[in-house]
């Protein structure tokens, strides 16, 4: 591993994964900015206190509040310090930068996080362009300095992942989660075999494949493969994927001309027919 040059260890982010269920989240503001932050605190599995006058609410913001009960709204402006009491983490999206100042102030003297919408200096941490599928969560923070460049490198990053990587990484936690319950244990030589099998189950099988797994063809990979030291092949546990799915294109190839030519005169022929009909 090359050692990084000091020089460049500044003028960073630490990135964290923050763990929010069950936490209480303050959101001042109820406009267009509070309901995206609105929605990332909910999928954090966070309980809401939203305080914004109803006059300002955006339409998402007004759906989120009918629409779940982990949100307390209250139809009013900022009290003061008293609206901050249990309040693991703070998020202010309002226009007014002296009363955001305020409110970052008082959360300062309590030690409570806050992100003040648009003021980077008043922020103890960022939200950043995010990209969400399933379990898969990819954040491109610029630390506040160009919010707009962060989502379009984003969009850049999107288009280059591959299909089914949030399915294939639920199926994998339920494997691990499997492989536990069979070899249980924290840690040590166990541990250690535990991680190795499953990052050559990983890196051995396509995410279309893993994307794929049921409870029965886990069960078989764990008893073909777990219990025998072994990584099978899909095919081994029953799966038929689409990357063992012979294409058209080598099919073609091992048929003779002329029934290759007519076979795909009438799918052609087929399809037309399809299209017409609908």
């Amino acid at each position: 591993m090359p050692i990084p040059n000091t020089d460049s260890l500044t003028a960073g982010s630490l990135l964290l994964a923050w763990q929010l269920k069950g936490k209480n989240v303050l959101i001042v503001g109820g406009g267009d900015v509070a309901s995206g932050r609105i929605e990332s605190v909910l999928v954090a599995d966070a309980h809401i206190t939203l305080i914004s006058p109803s006059n300002g609410l955006h339409p998402l913001t007004k759906h989120f509040i009918d629409a779940t009960d982990r949100i307390a709204y209250h139809d009013r402006a900022f009290a003061g310090p008293s609206d901050l009491e249990g309040m693991d983490m703070v998020l202010t999206a309002i226009d007014d930068v002296e009363e955001s100042r305020r409110i970052c102030a008082l959360c300062r003297e309590r030690k409570i996080p806050i992100n003040v919408a648009d003021i980077p200096p008043s922020c103890d941490f960022y939200f950043g362009s995010q990209i969400r599928s399933g379990p898969l969560q990819i954040m491109i923070s610029t630390n506040g300095q160009s919010p707009k460049l962060a989502n379009l490198i984003r969009k850049r990053i999107e288009k280059c992942l591959p299909d089914h990587a949030g399915e294939a990484i639920e199926k994998v936690g339920e494997l691990r989660t499997k492989l536990r319950e069979r070899a249980p244990g924290v840690g040590g030589e166990l541990g250690k075999k535990r991680m190795r099998w499953m990052v050559d189950v990983c890196t051995s099988w396509d995410l279309e494949d893993l994307a794929l797994l049921n409870d029965e063809m886990m069960n078989k990979l764990l008893d073909n493969g777990w219990e025998k030291n072994a990584v099978p092949k899909p095919e081994d546990v029953g799966l038929q994927s689409p990357s063992v799915i012979p294409s058209w294109s080598s099919l073609k190839a091992l048929l003779p001309p002329t029934f290759g030519f007519l076979t795909g005169v009438a799918l052609t022929t087929g399809l037309l027919l399809t299209r017409r009909r609908h």
